[in-house]
């Protein structure tokens, strides 16, 4: 029989590298939705940079989390898409072009061995038109950082109205 579980907590983790353009999408991301003082009381945000171990005991207190990341989707810049629980393993278990993907994998991995991975994950992958040195996302990618915020303000709203099956 499945029970709900209440998410409370709901931790949303940009990552990425904000000095290679399209890459520190995620970052922004999180800015955008620290910037909005009406946000969910359940929301917690992180700014997860390129990833490191020490954002482990993030991921283990929270009861859902949320990754915003630039993702090769081979699809036009700009576009998003949602990867939920076992698919960001195999995405992120496949071929990997960045450094944090590794780490986000091994954060859950170490969440998991602890039994304390949240019961509810969600990847918000964003296809990057350009990642070379630079500040600042590009046109379509900045414009996608809207939809995000609206992305995960709904998941946020459907995760703490409904629950978790345990």
């Amino acid at each position: 029989m499945d029970t709900a579980v209440p998410v409370e907590n709901v931790l949303v983790m940009g990552v990425g590298n904000t000095l290679m353009q399209d890459d520190g999408v995620g970052i922004e991301v999180t800015r955008a939705l620290t910037e909005n003082s009406d946000r969910h009381p359940s929301l917690r945000i992180v700014d997860g940079g390129t990833i490191g171990l020490a954002l482990l005991p993030e991921i283990e207190d929270a009861d859902a989390v949320i990754v915003v990341d630039a993702s090769e989707l081979g699809a036009p810049p700009g576009t998003l898409q949602l990867f939920h629980n076992e698919e960001i393993d195999a995405l992120l278990s496949g071929k990997r072009r960045t450094v944090h993907e590794v780490a986000l994998l091994d954060l859950f991995a170490a969440a998991a061995i602890g039994g304390r991975l949240p019961a509810r994950r969600t990847l918000v992958a964003i296809q990057p038109g350009c990642t070379d040195w630079g500040s600042g996302c590009t046109g379509p990618v900045r414009e996608a950082t809207l939809r995000a915020c609206t992305l995960i303000e709904d998941l946020v709203h459907d995760w703490t109205q409904t629950g978790v099956a345990a």
